[in-house]
């Protein structure tokens, strides 16, 4: 069962969900060496528990992490994923659409990026960028060319809408057909962006993660968290609800993603398959042979 400390992480269907509401250095009661522990157990249950979810092969996982620039998306992947087995785990970072992937509908690269059953699948941004980066640039749907969008002014509340059913019915048709789907919205400040942005400009071994780009985003930050709202009041439902991850503080972030995690995969109550009668009887005849060589 979820610990208290967490549950109050996630936006559930029918509430409506406010930035505002979530403070950004929340910590649950932790500490960063009491968290720094209670990770490493959380990562020995995350290993047993994707061994029997590869073994069953009834559910599939769909991982979505989406935030700012510098919320620590990449470093949580790596903390927090670091103790599965690589055979059963993919990650994809979309950019920018290649211009294959313009000539299709918006979900289809991601559609195409699914895990299979049996394995877990971490999509670093993902489908939500079309309603998060293209809100904020309307600009950016003129490249995909749709009939009767020709024009910027064109792209309005119903587009928008319409947008968020699209995410919606295929996140139902997922989940309907066995994939469990977890979002993380990593929530950073833009003091504590601020500060990870200097760090990165005055770390020679961080330059390479900063961008000129980056400081036109961050001008951007209030049209963002509106983009934000709307995208989890508009998707967040029973089924597949968003989590809100203080990401100020790192080691807290962490732990609250595989915590989720683990508590998600228990409830799918995952079981090693039992062999029928014809294969025991197999596994007893190959046990005999093996013993007599």
């Amino acid at each position: 069962m979820m610990k208290n400390e967490f549950k109050g992480l996630i936006v559930q269907g029918d509430q409506k969900f406010s930035l505002k509401d979530h403070k950004t250095d929340f910590t649950g009661g932790y500490n960063k060496e009491k968290a720094k522990d209670a990770l490493v157990n959380s990562k020995i249950a995350l290993s047993h528990l994707q061994e029997k979810l590869y073994a069953s092969r009834k559910h599939a996982v769909l991982i979505i992490f989406q935030a700012m620039d510098a919320a620590g998306k990449d470093s949580a992947i790596d903390h927090v994923m670091s103790g599965l087995n690589p055979q059963g785990c993919q990650v994809y970072s979309f950019k920018t659409p290649t211009p294959e992937e313009y000539e299709h509908d918006f979900l289809w690269r991601h559609y195409n990026a699914l895990p299979e059953r049996g394995r877990i699948g971490i999509h670093n941004r993902s489908h939500y960028e079309n309603v998060l980066v293209c809100k904020v640039h309307p600009e950016y749907i003129l490249n995909e060319n749709i009939a009767g969008f020709s024009d910027i002014k064109k792209i309005n509340k119903n587009f928008w809408e319409q947008r968020y059913r699209s995410i919606k019915n295929f996140e139902d048709h997922l989940t309907a057909n066995g994939t469990v789907i977890l979002k993380f919205f990593l929530n950073v400040s833009r003091n504590e962006q601020r500060k990870r942005f200097l760090e990165r400009i005055d770390d020679p071994t961080k330059n390479w993660k900063f961008s000129s780009g980056d400081i036109k985003e961050r001008a951007l930050w209030n049209k963002y968290m509106n983009a934000y709202e709307h995208a989890i009041n508009e998707t967040s439902t029973a089924a597949s609800p968003w989590h809100i991850i203080p990401a100020d503080k790192k080691w807290f972030a962490r732990l609250a993603i595989s915590e989720i995690i683990e508590d998600k995969l228990k409830s799918l109550d995952l079981k090693f398959p039992v062999l029928d009668e014809e294969e025991e009887v197999k596994l007893g005849e190959a046990k005999r042979t093996l013993l007599e060589e």
